[in-house]
């Protein structure tokens, strides 16, 4: 028996076993629900330049600085819409909107930074677009735009697409990306966070 051969043997089998071990949980096999996946960049020349600091940090990071930020979505599904296409990129303008309304030379700043009165102060005077967020950061980030985004791929699509992940980028070298937990339910995926905390967010 070849090797290439003996491989392919290998390869099906455990498939076959972590199908059978799956199955008296989920009811599904991973053979018969395959999943399309289709991404979407903003990238660094989008022009989401904006300014933030990490009051907590010991180091220069205290201090506020910028990146042109860049984001990359990716959105899956078990069934393609009437195009066969995964998710409409043309529906997502008000994505693109809300981005440049969150990030476009604007101040992020912490709701438990000690010095948000200053800032607050400066935006009162005109000398910055503040955005209050519960944490601020490239991981903290990721996960306030995958909350946003991630609710409204679902009410677009009625729960056929999910929002799978998020990447943010700050610069060439440094990213951060946040997952959404994929519940399986009668073949149908849905994301954490798209149906649950439909509070308000913050601006």
């Amino acid at each position: 028996m070849t090797q290439t051969l003996t491989a392919h043997i290998m390869v099906e089998g455990a498939r076959g076993a972590l199908d059978r071990e799956l199955s008296p949980y989920s009811g599904i096999s991973l053979a018969s629900t395959p999943i399309h996946r289709s991404t979407k960049t903003y990238d660094h020349s989008e022009g989401l330049s904006c300014c933030f600091r990490q009051w907590r940090a010991q180091s220069h990071c205290r201090l506020i600085h910028g990146y042109a930020l860049a984001f990359k979505f990716v959105f899956a599904t078990r069934e393609l819409d009437e195009c066969g296409w995964c998710f409409d990129f043309g529906g997502l303008k008000p994505v693109r909107a809300w981005l440049h309304e969150m990030f476009d030379h604007t101040m992020l700043v912490a709701a438990d930074d000690p010095d948000l009165p200053e800032f607050k102060r400066l935006e009162e005077k005109g000398l910055v677009a503040l955005r209050v967020l519960p944490r601020v950061g490239c991981e903290a980030t990721a996960e306030h735009v995958f909350r946003h985004v991630a609710r409204f791929v679902a009410e677009q699509t009625a729960g056929r697409v999910w929002l799978e992940t998020v990447e943010v980028r700050e610069h060439g070298g440094n990213s951060a990306l946040y997952e959404g937990e994929v519940h399986d339910t009668a073949g149908a995926g849905q994301s954490l966070g798209t149906f649950g905390e439909l509070g308000a967010i913050a601006r």
